[in-house]
């Protein structure tokens, strides 16, 4: 992390704190400017609304863009992504009613369209994750937390997530692609997948360029193990590939090709 901003009525003690009462999205600096800055402000909105919160009228997207402007690439951040998090206010009134607040982090990474390092991942069978409206948003999740210390104390970087009906939903940080011939298997929302602005431009641009088939579907834990590649992409942290599940190892290399003709689409 490298800074962070807070709006004028931050509160130390709020119902984040207390409750897990927040929404967070995520807005991308690349080469001094937003990208992506529509599609991740409508994700906000819908966050906010989906948790009922009361949106400010102020929370315009030009509201966004001027205050990451300033507050962001106005103090030499050239690339790196915006963790947002908004959240409710302790209030008397009923919550649906209470002033909202924002707060957010800075990570610099070199290029939020380019692969990161690689990724070790297992999968999780202890707990999972729930398929509803709100899995599909970025809220407070304790099987995230536990997930987490899970791949920790097992030298994991990530672990694959199940829905109650034991078929993939998705990663701690973000959405599983799972590249098998020409075909690109990705969770449905219906699994407990996330909503990811940064997925969604890629698979798009897949698809309008025939860069490989897209399907949307229901997957066992065991058609991990039929993939030729995984990549993981998290609007919170990055895209990266998954190298290794178990004893099998994946290649990067048709992915990165993707991705690379991708990327160029923003020059």
């Amino acid at each position: 992390m490298e800074n962070y901003f807070s709006s004028e009525n931050f509160q130390e003690i709020n119902r984040a704190f207390l409750h897990g009462d927040a929404v967070k999205t995520s807005f991308f600096v690349r080469n001094s400017r937003l990208i992506l800055a529509e599609e991740c402000y409508f994700f906000l909105m819908s966050s906010m609304r989906k948790m009922r919160m009361k949106i400010p009228m102020t929370y315009t997207l030009e509201f966004f863009q001027n205050l990451f402007h300033t507050e962001v690439i106005g103090k030499g951040v050239s690339n790196g992504i915006i963790n947002f998090m908004t959240y409710r206010n302790l209030t008397e009134t009923l919550p649906s009613k209470a002033e909202v607040a924002f707060y957010f982090t800075v990570d610099k990474v070199a290029d939020v369209l380019s692969l990161q390092r690689e990724f070790e991942m297992d999968m999780i069978k202890e707990i999972n994750v729930n398929n509803n409206l709100l899995s599909n948003i970025r809220v407070h999740c304790p099987e995230n937390v536990f997930a987490e210390v899970y791949a920790k104390e097992n030298d994991l970087d990530d672990v694959i997530l199940q829905n109650p009906n034991k078929r993939i939903a998705r990663s701690i940080f973000g959405n599983l692609l799972f590249l098998a011939g020409n075909t690109i298997k990705i969770p449905k929302l219906s699994e407990g997948a996330l909503i990811s602005p940064l997925m969604e431009s890629f698979i798009t641009y897949t698809h309008n360029h025939n860069l490989a088939l897209v399907e949307v579907s229901e997957m066992i834990g065991f058609e991990s193990q039929k993939a030729e590649e995984i990549l993981m992409i998290s609007d919170e942290k990055g895209i990266f590939p998954v190298m290794k599940i178990r004893n099998k190892s994946f290649a990067k290399h048709r992915f990165r090709e993707m991705i690379d003709k991708w990327k160029s689409s923003f020059e």
